[in-house]
């Protein structure tokens, strides 16, 4: 089916065999001797151990070749996978704190999703994350580079840890992000508790939920969701390997659908979660016995939660549904 992803962390496609590559171009350390002593690492319990072992991949990343090389790659493999719109997330603060420049990163991106378009047609936006264990002080300083490039970058998010760092945490320059007219999302509800997703609706005035599973707890709060139309960018591998829902089985998705919420399926950091969006679907589809219907509501709400504009979200719609009235 025809696709868009929403929820993908550019940092969190670099693949074990580009990590070493990488390492060995930039002559970087690492503490794995091969690809598959990395492969090895890759278990998870919890958020946190997930985030020790990104930074450290993360590391490899020093110019701009390195970010084209990154975002070229993940476009190739989604090209195949008939993604044809991606809204991705970056980590600026992940890579200015180790000396990269927020120009280095961003240059390097926009060079592969601009290739990305010519060579596969598929379309994009960029989401600069604020890494929400730092301090609201360096969101502000990531922020005035944001606003120099704001040809470039269509968003704001939020990522990194979650419990004990409440949305509410970057009231301040979520405000200012959104004077300066970028358009607010926020990771939420993943591990910390629905309030943190109420928050990140009252507080940040987010536009769309990355993750948002535990807001089926709150049944008001979900019924708000429902009636706000306010999307939610659902990871079924990542929840799994995180172990915020290690058997599959007893995944929300099917409920989420039922309950009405627009909901989406992604694949969060796929190189580290073991797929990509394609994975995902075949993935939630066995464990839950989803229907060809809700396998195509599916597709068409990631569509429809998209920030693409009206008319190219009309002809992506409208494509979707010729597509399924062949199929």
């Amino acid at each position: 089916m025809p696709k868009a992803e929403l929820h993908l962390h550019i940092e969190g496609t670099l693949e074990p065999e580009m990590m070493m590559t990488l390492a060995r171009r930039n002559g970087v350390a690492l503490p794995y001797a091969s690809v598959e002593a990395v492969r090895q690492a890759y278990r998870f319990s919890s958020l946190q151990d997930f985030l020790d072992l990104y930074y450290t991949g993360m590391s490899v990343l020093r110019t701009r070749e390195d970010f084209f090389d990154l975002t070229f790659a993940y476009l190739e493999k989604v090209a195949a996978q008939n993604v044809t719109h991606v809204e991705i997330f970056f980590d600026p603060q992940g890579h200015t704190e180790r000396g990269v420049a927020f120009d280095t990163v961003l240059s390097g991106l926009t060079d592969a999703l601009d290739k990305g378009r010519r060579d596969f047609g598929i379309t994009s936006k960029l989401i600069m994350c604020f890494l929400r264990h730092l301090p609201e002080e360096q969101a502000f300083d990531t922020l005035k580079h944001a606003c120099r490039c704001k040809e470039h970058i269509f968003a704001v998010g939020l990522d990194s840890t979650e419990t004990g760092h409440p949305p509410s945490k970057f009231a301040r320059v979520y405000a200012e992000a959104r004077k300066e007219g970028f358009v607010p999302v926020a990771h939420a509800g993943e591990e910390g508790p629905p309030d943190y997703v109420r928050e990140a609706i009252d507080i940040l005035q987010v536009r769309r939920i990355d993750h948002g599973n535990r807001a089926l707890e709150d049944p008001p709060l979900t019924a708000r969701i429902v009636s706000e139309k306010i999307p939610l960018t659902v990871c079924p591998l990542s929840n799994q390997a995180l172990q915020t829902c290690p058997d599959l089985t007893l995944h929300p998705l099917k409920r989420m659908l039922a309950a009405g919420l627009l909901v989406t399926v992604n694949s969060d950091d796929p190189s580290y979660f073991g797929g990509y969006v394609n994975e995902n679907f075949v993935a939630i589809q066995q464990a839950l016995s989803l229907t060809e219907d809700e396998i195509a509501t599916l597709a068409r709400n990631s569509f429809v939660a998209s920030f693409m504009t009206d008319d190219d979200k009309a002809a992506a719609l409208a494509g979707f549904d010729a597509f399924q009235a062949r199929w």
